[in-house]
């Protein structure tokens, strides 16, 4: 609640700043207008839902051994993924991502204007409901690749969501009390407005040339598509390029300090975090809605097949039930290492968020690998390949929040923690909470290799005892730590020296280089 209440204090020093500097001395101008706090929350909530809800189509595509078997020559269970579940996880994450860039050019939009009215409210609802039918344009694409209706209308709704934003800059521009504080008291806020639309047009624009393509070669259409997920870091290589070649590099206004296309351009951490949290709760929702869904017995079967005894019924799905909890017991404690490492961060740069969204792509997946690990029978051999796939999803989960870690570390006096920096007294267990789940699924995945008759219940049974796993660590972390400050530090210091020397030196030593 600290980051909260310093973000509120700041809006009130600029609102007090913004009165003194209206163009007409009246503050009367701020009447009307109010925090945008809950206007992102709402954003935020609605960008995570649509964005993890594209994993439904994935997991609910039935894949069972009767559909294996009659295959024919596909026997296995990979081989039925590929044929009928590719081009579903394809979209899915192609989609997430898209959608995940929409909503980092919402982050950037709303950390130049920190004050909203009815007409930017309205506005931003426009823009939402363009952003939320952007899947729907994905799954026509997906169902009809070949056909240009489908990129024709993500492309149209993209170009729309531009204009909409324009709008939207050239309105609060326009009433410049709404602005950030360093935009108000800028003296050419032109060049601002003329960078921020410049870098908003470039993804229209983009998006333009490929609906223009889809007439002549479609197969380029995906290509320019791609290319909006990554523009950020091909906009830098060509901006490095250039500079190579002809030894000079672009000139910046001072607004891409906060508005630019930039990897290293610092991303609102508590939004980072509430998109986050969303997408963990929407998961852990679907698993519990899936449950709920396929798991109550009919009250006529009750009644012919189990003489009505709901007990006897409800035991047939002892395993479903065992594969929820476990599942959850995974989406839960991947939450809890993510908000570890968020509680540590100071600040989040464009790199780390695009790697915290590769994590969530990954942690929507799990419904999909909840659905998988009991579809099959049991000590089966597509059982095995489907504890597989969850080991993959679950790995690749928790690989991206490790390389969150190593990119924050790379840049770490600007957004770390000084305890958890190299040498911090919390380094190591950090480090050793985010290796926890790869270094334990992918265990697991080499078991499957092995052991013939690695059951799912085990695999959900070890998922369940995973928090377990958690506070061992921690006591072999303190355990180590100890042993180590023993054999290097034998003898120990005087504590009324340690006192004196607490008051005087700082927490960490890498805090005053």
């Amino acid at each position: 609640m600290g980051g909260l209440d310093d973000d509120i204090i700041v809006e009130e020093e600029s609102e007090k700043r913004s009165r003194a500097a209206s163009p007409c001395g009246h503050p009367e101008d701020l009447y009307g207008t109010q925090s945008s706090h809950r206007l992102l929350a709402y954003s935020d909530a609605l960008i995570s839902i649509i964005a993890t809800v594209m994993i439904l189509p994935v997991a609910h595509t039935k894949v069972t051994n009767e559909e294996v078997v009659s295959l024919a020559v596909f026997q296995e269970l990979t081989q039925s993924v590929q044929l009928l579940l590719t081009t579903k996880i394809a979209v899915y994450l192609v989609t997430f991502l898209i959608v995940t860039v929409a909503w980092a050019a919402h982050i950037r939009l709303f950390q130049v204007i920190v004050r909203i009215d009815d007409c930017l409210a309205l506005l931003n609802l426009a823009c939402m409901m363009l952003i939320t039918f952007l899947p729907y344009t994905f799954s026509l694409m997906a169902t009809f690749p070949a056909n240009v209706l489908g990129i024709l209308l993500f492309c149209g709704c993209v170009m729309v969501i531009g204009v909409i934003q324009s709008v939207i800059v050239l309105y609060a521009f326009s009433r410049p009390f709404l602005l950030n504080h360093q935009i108000q008291i800028s003296e050419n806020p032109t060049l601002y407005r003329s960078h921020i639309l410049k870098v908003i047009m470039r993804v229209p624009l983009i998006c333009l040339m490929a609906g223009v393509c889809s007439f002549i070669l479609f197969q380029l259409s995906y290509v320019l598509l791609a290319v909006v997920i990554f523009l950020p870091y091909i906009s830098q290589s060509i901006a490095w390029c250039r500079s190579k070649a002809f030894g000079q590099t672009e000139e910046s206004p001072d607004s891409m300090v906060f508005y630019s296309l930039l990897p290293s351009e610092p991303l609102s951490k508590e939004r980072v975090e509430a998109f986050s949290d969303g997408v963990y709760a929407i998961v852990a929702t679907l698993l519990i809605l899936d449950i709920c869904e396929d798991n109550v017995p009919d009250p006529a079967v009750v009644q012919e097949q189990f003489g009505g005894s709901l007990i006897e019924a409800l035991k047939v799905y002892g395993p479903e039930y065992l594969a929820y909890f476990g599942s959850f017991a995974t989406v839960g404690l991947l939450w809890f290492v993510h908000h570890s490492l968020f509680l540590h961060i100071t600040k989040a740069t464009r790199l780390m968020g695009l790697l915290n969204t590769l994590s969530l792509a990954f942690v929507g997946g799990l419904p999909l690998a909840y659905q998988l690990t009991h579809e099959f029978p049991r000590n089966s051999r597509n059982e095995l390949e489907a504890i597989q796939i969850s080991c993959v999803i679950i790995f690749f989960a928790g690989i991206f929040q490790l390389t969150i870690w190593v990119a924050a570390l790379h840049s770490e006096r600007e957004t770390l923690h000084p305890r958890v920096r190299y040498s911090g007294c919390e380094h190591v267990f950090m480090l050793a909470k985010l290796s926890l789940y790869p270094c334990v699924t992918l265990g697991t995945f080499f078991l499957t290799c092995v052991l013939s008759r690695f059951s799912a219940s085990i695999f959900h049974l070890m998922e369940i005892t995973v928090p377990v796993a958690f506070l061992v660590l921690r006591l072999l972390v303190r355990f180590a730590l100890a042993l180590l400050r023993l054999l290097f530090r034998p003898n120990p210091p005087d504590p009324g020296r340690v006192v004196e020397e607490d008051a005087t030196v700082p927490f960490n030593p890498l805090a005053t280089e």
